[in-house]
């Protein structure tokens, strides 16, 4: 089941040919407005006295936008934890959920709005289950705000789901490291479209302040440490082959120099991911973009020289 379904069939109406990509982060609101399959803007919006409500009224009341909206939530709006899959019937399978999961965030039952997709079969073969838990009276906020302004949510997903979006279905299995500026990196591991694989690394928001220097003394070792354990875990606990690449998506001035670090640090080949050509220059707007081109054919990348 995918996130992206549930909130749909919660908040969606029918969908207009005018549409957003909106990500709520640290930094702000950062959207994406298209028209006829082509970007007509993309911008980050401060926060208004750090407040996602004020801020969201901004699109309509200020830059005059409307139609068909697609929202990323902040890393702080959502729970993902990891769970045995319940023996229960399908139909049964989100109540019993709700449950499961109440001790492990704090977010009470009743205003759990949740989806949930497979975990890979564990080399014991136990199956987990990845649980995606939100506030629903906080969303139905921002739904009805976006509403008044005649914008129409017809999806609520998440930033992982997002950046896995830009990556077209292979067989081999690609890990990706990216980031949305001034936001902590994600490593996810995807193959056949699926995400086998996601963390969240803190301490590196800052990444783009750095210099070459500061990179080079230990924050790249970190990195390529957090890549290791997640490699480890993917091919020796879940029995799969070896990642085909390492992606990276970190758009800051330093952004090349740390996928050559990286390869350094490892035997895997490390590639800068390229948007397509038509989204190039809106590298820091990926994780909405996502949303627009998940069924882009195969993308191109670029390999990093060392």
């Amino acid at each position: 089941m995918s996130l992206k379904n549930t909130f749909r069939q919660m908040f969606s109406k029918k969908e207009s040919t005018n549409q957003l990509a909106i990500s709520m982060t640290k930094q702000g609101i950062a959207y994406c407005h298209m028209a006829e399959q082509k970007i007509q803007d993309a911008q980050l919006l401060k926060l208004v006295d750090n407040d996602f409500t004020k801020s969201l009224s901004l699109l309509g009341s200020t830059l005059g936008l409307s139609g068909d909206c697609r929202l990323i939530l902040a890393a702080n709006q959502y729970h993902i934890v990891q769970i045995d899959k319940p023996s229960v019937p399908e139909e049964e399978l989100n109540q019993a959920l709700k449950w499961q999961v109440k001790e492990l965030v704090n977010i009470p039952p009743e205003d759990m709005i949740l989806d949930y997709f497979d975990g890979p079969m564990l080399a014991g073969g136990g199956q987990k289950l990845n649980v995606v838990v939100a506030s629903k009276a906080e969303l139905a906020t921002f739904v009805k705000e976006l509403d008044q302004q005649q914008i129409t949510i017809s999806s609520i997903t998440t930033e992982e789901f997002a950046f896995k979006d830009l990556l077209p279905v292979q067989d081999d299995a690609h890990l990706l490291l990216v980031q949305q500026p001034g936001e902590e990196m994600v490593i996810l591991i995807i193959k056949n479209g699926q995400m086998y694989f996601h963390r969240r690394l803190r301490g590196f928001s800052d990444i783009a302040k750095k210099s070459e220097d500061e990179l080079a003394f230990g924050m790249i070792d970190s990195i390529s440490l957090e890549i290791q354990r997640s490699t480890d875990y993917f091919e020796r606990q879940l029995k799969q082959a070896p990642i085909k690449t390492i992606k990276v998506l970190t758009p800051n001035d330093n952004e090349a120099f740390i996928a050559r670090k990286l390869s350094e640090n490892t035997n895997v080949a490390v590639e800068l991911f390229s948007l397509p050509e038509h989204y190039a220059n809106y590298r820091q707007y990926a994780a909405p973009l996502g949303l627009f081109i998940e069924q882009t054919p195969v993308a191109q990348t670029q390999e990093v020289e060392v």
